[in-house]
């Protein structure tokens, strides 16, 4: 018995069980990567789709600033301008005086509205003008001339605004006047006949359309 013992005590490997020497048992320091659950995919999933939804307002802000910027540097879309002539051609052909037109502006000032009250004028009866132009800076200048000082196009810039003493312009002397609208209002009476300039164009354009205002000769 004593020596059974000795033998199985000096065995080097001490194995004192039957069964295959290779197999070893799994770390207890290496854990199983647990599986992950339906519910993390699907909040991953949300996550994500959120972060979507949320850059998506921020794009469309980009894009709209994008698109104002190229329609603001592409000056000429979306105007339309018209010929004066006609409505020019029938104000002087039926007003009582000689009338007065802008003229020799560069392309720079584009006209874009044309009316006149001649059509409806009987002989003696007062006859109203008036030019829209685009200025070269994008801005409104407008032209009116007439020989009826009440008349709606003349009240409506003059009527309440407030002289801001005079301007030389070409030799003539103009009047300045700021407007109930906060506008620059250029403006001379001769004979009973009122010229004015007025618009959100700057003073300098205004003065440029005063110094242009010429007898209309056909």
């Amino acid at each position: 018995m004593g020596g059974e013992a000795e033998e199985r005590c000096c065995d080097p490997r001490c194995m004192t069980g039957a069964g295959p020497t290779s197999e070893h048992a799994p770390d207890p320091a290496e854990p199983a990567t647990p599986p992950v659950s339906p519910a993390v995919e699907r909040a991953n999933r949300m996550n994500a789709a959120n972060m979507v939804r949320s850059l998506l307002p921020l794009v469309v802000i980009c894009l709209l600033i994008v698109g104002w910027q190229a329609f603001r540097s592409s000056p000429d879309v979306g105007v339309r301008t018209v010929d004066p002539s006609s409505a020019v051609q029938l104000a002087a052909a039926r007003a009582g005086y000689e009338l007065l037109v802008p003229t020799g502006l560069d392309e720079g000032y584009r006209p874009t509205s044309a009316r006149t009250d001649a059509g409806d004028a009987g002989e003696g009866d007062p006859v109203t003008l008036q030019i829209g132009y685009l200025t070269p800076e994008e801005e409104f200048a407008g032209f009116v001339v007439s020989d009826d000082r009440a008349a709606d196009p003349v009240a409506a810039v003059l009527d309440g605004a407030e002289e801001q003493g005079t301007v030389e312009l070409a030799g003539r002397s103009w009047a300045r006047s700021t407007t109930v609208d906060g506008e620059t209002a250029l403006w001379r009476e001769a004979d009973g006949v009122t010229v004015l300039v007025s618009g959100s164009a700057s003073d300098e354009e205004l003065q440029v359309m005063a110094e242009s205002v010429a007898p209309y000769t056909g």
